[in-house]
């Protein structure tokens, strides 16, 4: 099917799970489970027709050799119809954005009219060790041995030192650093003190612990089962605290650079599982399903930087965002920025308003200064978690979701990219 011009594309619903630390409740769950879970709650109260569903796109990015393509698989296992096709994305901490940006793509230019797009991470899945060189070696020459004496033979050749687990390097490898480690970049030189990290992160669990019965919203309980006991139902995101204060923050030690870092687990995101999708569409589909229309996606745009400074991806990625929306940064009334860590984001707000980066951008003016008061509103991943791939879609939901409830027009989204990427979407509520 194809259809001539471009249309506007929409978004209906979206749901997500709670985000909880991995290792804790959610530590069993694949990533294509928690969306499988996901798709099937969010099809399930909207009563919607399934069969008009024609793709589903899911931004994934700790991959599992054994589920590859586990957006087809959450597919399967989320009850869909066995003709809708899937594919799994990956654009590291924006792959749940990626997916809405495939999936927006395709709508406008007529190659579908109805997607399900998200993203999903479980990182309690990640293997933090690995086999010795050594040892695969041998396993797999023994896994090929014809005989009893081929497999003595092969064992032979096995040494105590060869049992030594290898520490996976989860250093960008165009950097050599850990994503921490580029944040105390940004905070030497942007000169951001330990103390302002820190009230930005006490600000961050305060308005999620606020933000509790709203983001009840866009939340599915997960019940974790128990076996012989019953079970547990996981109802809202774990890692907001309501005892969070700046003094314990303060006896936090940094995590990257000990001597005279300040980067600090307070004031970075946890680790975390979780899955986001939203339900999109061209507009006119929507009006003839008679469905409400959450939001439209007005425009989007991915930008590439220094590996070592990608926290400042959305000062990046913003300004051609504004410019294919067609909207100035002035008439945006809501901003999310995904909380990788504090001091990335206030090294974008830095930014957003400074003359200096303006003109290192090619701007005639700085984007416009970042209002507290309509950033992060219900606290951000500091708070709530940072599932690498789920992030960018919960960004989008959260925003829409946010805006209906003020009854608001224009919201940003927006993230850094490990690897030097930045991506920023521009919604709209009419």
């Amino acid at each position: 099917m194809t259809i001539s011009g471009t249309r506007e594309v929409v978004i209906v619903a979206g749901l997500r799970t709670p985000y909880v630390k991995a290792g804790g409740a959610l530590k069993s769950f694949p990533a294509y489970d928690l969306t499988a879970r996901v798709i099937r709650e969010l099809m399930l109260r909207l009563d919607f027709p399934v069969d008009t569903i024609e793709e589903v796109i899911i931004g994934n990015v700790i991959q599992d050799v054994e589920s590859a393509n586990m957006a087809r698989i959450a597919t399967m296992l989320g009850g869909l119809p066995k003709q809708i096709p899937a594919m799994t994305v990956n654009r590291n901490c924006a792959s749940g954005m990626e997916a809405i940006a495939n999936a927006y793509d395709k709508i406008r230019f007529g190659q579908a009219r109805v997607i399900l797009a998200g993203g999903a991470e479980s990182m309690s899945h990640i293997q933090p060790l690995s086999y010795s060189e050594e040892l695969t070696d041998i396993l797999t020459s023994l896994s090929k041995a014809k005989s009893p004496a081929q497999q003595l033979q092969i064992l032979s050749r096995l040494r105590p030192g060869h049992l030594k687990p290898n520490v996976i390097n989860q250093n960008d490898p165009i950097a050599n650093m850990t994503m921490g480690q580029t944040a105390e970049i940004l905070a030497k030189e942007f000169k951001i003190s330990r103390e302002a990290q820190d009230q930005f992160a006490l600000a961050s669990h305060q308005r999620a612990v606020a933000a509790r019965p709203r983001l009840a919203e866009e939340i599915m309980p997960i019940l974790v089962p128990n076996f012989g006991k019953g079970g547990t139902v996981v109802e809202h995101d774990i890692g907001p605290r309501e005892d969070a204060s700046l003094e314990a923050l303060a006896k936090l030690k940094p995590v990257f650079e000990r001597d005279f870092g300040s980067v600090t687990a307070g004031n970075a995101s946890p680790i975390t599982d979780g899955a986001a999708v939203v339900l999109m569409m061209e507009a006119e589909t929507a009006k003839s399903m008679g469905l409400e229309i959450l939001g439209y996606v007005r425009g989007y745009h991915f930008a590439g930087l220094e590996a070592e400074r990608m926290g400042l991806g959305p000062s990046y990625a913003t300004p051609k965002a504004l410019e294919k929306a067609g909207v100035a940064f002035k008439d945006i009334d809501l901003v999310e920025i995904n909380e990788a860590f504090a001091a990335q984001v206030i090294a974008n707000e830095i930014c957003f308003a400074s003359k200096d980066f303006a003109s290192h951008m090619g701007l005639s003016a700085p984007i416009g200064e970042i209002q507290r008061d309509r950033l992060n509103v219900n606290g951000g991943a500091i708070a709530l978690g940072h599932p690498l791939g789920s992030s960018g879609a919960r960004l989008v939901l959260t925003s829409l979701l946010e805006l209906k409830r003020r009854d608001q027009q224009l919201a940003l989204a927006t993230l850094c990219i490990g690897g030097g990427q930045g991506a920023a979407f521009v919604l709209e509520r009419k």
